[in-house]
């Protein structure tokens, strides 16, 4: 094994740091919560001296999936910074920087859903796909698009959990989202989920009426996304996912918003094949994260 790849995955909630090189070889991996920004960036450099000075571990490069907004514009001053994030303690925090500094190795920045969408590309559901989206949905929500085989960054980068959703008649919940009252986010996170209902998701039974306006929102959002950048195929992961009876819903309710007018075979047929879980489950962050490290030598 000629050389060994580091790999971050930052999120809201935890931090999940490896060394390997692709999802049949991972040396190392440590998870620990997302606390302030001094102690978790502290614990994710440890990590790595750690297993380097106990276990003599050299690795090459360091990708850095990241939550967000983040700023991606390497000619910015404030690049590798988490900018507007409404995750208390987080905003204008600087994450590249340290753990650049400290490790003394090339760090490759980007964010945690994109990360996710490229992992999956190199070694999930999106192999040998030119264009598809991948969406977490969980504490946050946000969304990775991967168009001829590349993340798309822009102005920053998407932010596809902040498109707005037409609010559900039966619901009178006043969302969750600190910037808008009615985004994808605001209305269908892990934590709006909780706080609509008054339990986290994983409490709820599948009988109460929680998961069809769930179906719903995430429904309203994929068309948006269906219509606008046209993937060929859309990966939904996070926690909020693991209720794998939402799929069904969901692909139904799509179908039901699109009526027809988008004339592909894969969702007026085969939509079970179009609105899938990703491959490499709660991995697709971290191995993206290895993936993107692996770019400076071209593996």
């Amino acid at each position: 094994m000629s050389h060994l790849f580091g790999g971050i995955e930052a999120g809201g909630t935890k931090f999940v740091c490896v060394i390997g090189t692709d999802p049949d070889n991972i040396l190392f991996e440590k998870r620990f919560p997302t606390t302030s920004p001094d102690e978790t960036i502290q614990a994710t450099i440890d990590f790595f001296n750690e297993t380097k000075n106990e276990f003599g571990i050299e690795i090459t490069s360091i990708g850095l999936g990241c939550f967000g907004p983040v700023d991606l514009n390497i000619n910015s001053k404030k690049y590798g910074h988490i900018t507007t994030t409404p995750k208390p303690g987080w905003g204008d925090t600087d994450i590249v920087s340290p753990i650049k500094n400290a490790l003394k190795l090339p760090v490759i920045f980007d964010t945690d859903v994109n990360a996710a969408a490229i992992g999956e590309g190199k070694w999930g559901a999106g192999v040998n796909l030119e264009n598809f989206v991948y969406f977490t949905i969980g504490t946050g929500i946000g969304a990775g698009a991967i168009i001829n085989h590349q993340p798309v960054h822009g102005l920053i980068h998407p932010e596809m959990g902040h498109i707005l959703l037409v609010k559900n008649p039966l619901d009178n919940y006043k969302g969750k989202c600190p910037y808008h009252a009615n985004c994808f986010e605001g209305f269908a996170s892990g934590p709006a989920i909780e706080e609509r209902w008054g339990k986290p998701a994983d409490s709820i039974h599948l009988s109460h009426p929680a998961w069809d306006m769930e179906a719903d929102y995430i429904a309203q959002a994929l068309c948006n996304i269906i219509c606008t950048i046209s993937p060929q195929k859309i990966i939904l992961g996070g926690g909020v996912m693991q209720q794998f009876h939402l799929f069904q819903k969901i692909r139904q309710k799509t179908k039901d918003y699109l009526n027809g007018y988008i004339p592909a075979k894969i969702i007026l047929e085969n939509i079970d094949e179009y609105i899938v879980p990703p491959k490499l489950g709660n991995q697709a962050g971290m191995l993206g994260a290895i993936a993107m490290a692996q770019t400076i030598m071209k593996v």
